[in-house]
């Protein structure tokens, strides 16, 4: 199944006003009035953030427009510490009265707070400095108005069901623009911030076999991206929806069995994720993760590799900093199988007696690969290699328990016999454990797929047991 390519749009559409309501210096001006008076009131330290987003959300239904939803929001955020007590609060008030009603409840706040060793803003060596924020290609907003929003939606949604005669509903599809800036100070000597953007289009048609045995199966498909001009096509989304939606007709159960598991690359990205969360710094001050005291221990096979990297231009986890202001920096996380960091920010690094590696408030575009993968490892390719067992398209559920690493999730997909999908199946339960999957990845495809901040191929895992019928 072939994803669809990227589409064109105009350039006065990609340059039109963003439509903030509020400029950059107006909330680096409110930021340091902020400041300014928590420092009035004694605050030994203090944070503040603007923040502003807009955006518009439209969606459609059997040819029909069903809702039209704007959004616009507004923020100040700011925290106060006095020595190792901190207090924090928000307002959408941009006055002068609101500012000092918000600074003072965070200094109360502060007041009357615990005090914790580790707490406080991060340490001025760690701080990204001004004038070396790099400039991502973040920001490219998209001015749609609702009527074109509900065309595009439309047309996604036309193609599906004009793919085939078996396609026969949709449950919509629908397009959203939204853009967003803010502005960050600390008293430390921190200060930035930046615009960005992220637009999507999306649909989810049904496919149906009448007769005695009547059928139902829905899929979906949507595309992402920081710039409108980078969406695929309304119609190519529209298409590779209702083929995906179609090849699932004829669904069956297996009998319970225990085989080699490939994960399509859509799905892929959770089982990366599956690793950020159990090497992430609150998982592992807390002993919650099963991946305790892995640092320089190896996790996966000596063919797989992890890389981050904060600096991608326009990619939809890049930033110039964290979110605590401190540097960020490519590096790998995993070299050879082997944990080589951690994801932390200033707070859990003290917790664990490291230093911060720059994630707070999340990992930086991350790819998992392999050094066995080859140019032509596409899905055809990994089918070959998966042989006979379970292509996985859809999991469901939240059946992971990261403190013992025991994974179980509802799935669907396909069962594939001598490297070819031989029938589509349903109501089965895939279940193992991540330390063991981890180890058995035995492949990475190169047909990668990004998933917000993560691209990895598909993912071939030697052995799962699938409970079936």
């Amino acid at each position: 199944m072939k994803k669809p390519r990227p589409r064109s749009v105009s350039t006065a559409a990609l340059q039109a006003d963003s439509g903030f309501s509020y400029s950059r210096p107006f909330f680096e001006d409110l930021v340091d009035r902020a400041l300014v008076h928590a420092k009035k009131l004694g605050a030994t330290d203090a944070g503040a953030e603007a923040s502003e987003g807009c955006g518009l959300s439209v969606s459609v239904r059997k040819g029909a427009l069903e809702t039209v939803e704007r959004n616009r929001d507004k923020s100040l955020g700011v925290t106060v510490y006095l020595g190792n007590r901190r207090g924090n609060a928000s307002t959408s008030d941009f006055s002068d009265a609101a500012i000092a009603q918000t600074v003072q409840a965070a200094y109360d706040i502060a007041r009357f707070t615990a005090e914790d060793p580790t707490g406080g803003l991060p340490d001025p060596a760690d701080i990204a400095e001004p004038g070396t924020h790099r400039d991502l290609d973040l920001f490219h907003p998209w001015a749609i108005t609702s009527e074109e929003a509900a065309a595009i939606a439309m047309e996604c949604e036309a193609a599906a069901l004009k793919t085939h005669k078996r396609i026969t509903n949709s449950e919509g599809a629908g397009v959203s623009a939204q853009q967003s800036h803010f502005f960050s100070a600390h008293s430390n000597g921190f200060r930035g911030g930046y615009a960005s953007s992220r637009h999507s289009l999306s649909v989810a048609p049904i496919a149906s076999l009448p007769g005695r045995n009547a059928e139902m199966q829905r899929d979906a498909w949507y595309t992402s991206m920081r710039a409108a001009s980078e969406l695929a096509s309304p119609a190519e989304v529209g298409r590779y929806a209702a083929q995906r939606a179609l090849s699932r007709l004829g669904s069956r159960k297996i009998p319970t069995t225990e085989c080699p598991v490939l994960f399509e690359s859509t799905l892929a990205s959770g089982l990366l994720g599956g690793f950020v969360h159990a090497v992430s710094g609150g998982a592992l001050y807390r002993k919650t993760s099963f991946l305790l005291d892995s640092l320089g221990k190896p996790v996966f096979p000596k063919h797989i590799d992890v890389l981050e990297d904060p600096f991608i231009l326009r990619g939809k986890g890049s930033s110039p900093f964290d979110e605590e202001g401190v540097r960020v920096q490519p590096r790998k996380v995993v070299d050879a199988g082997r944990v080589e960091g951690y994801f932390l920010s200033s707070y859990s690094a003290r917790k664990l007696g490291m230093k911060t590696t720059g994630n707070s408030g999340g990992s930086h575009n991350l790819v998992m690969s392999s050094r066995l993968t080859r140019e032509g490892d596409d899905l055809d390719a990994m089918l070959k290699k998966l042989g006979t067992g379970l292509f996985v398209i859809e999991l469901m559920g939240q059946g992971v328990n990261y403190v013992t690493g025991d994974y179980s999730r509802g799935a669907s997909g396909f069962w594939v016999e001598n490297g070819e999908i031989a029938f589509p199946v349903h109501e089965i339960t895939i279940a193992g454990n991540l330390k063991t999957m981890f180890k058995g990845i035995q492949a990475i495809g190169a047909d990668t797929y990004n998933y917000g901040a993560k691209t990895v191929g598909s993912v071939l895992i030697n052995r799962m047991k699938v409970a079936g019928s």
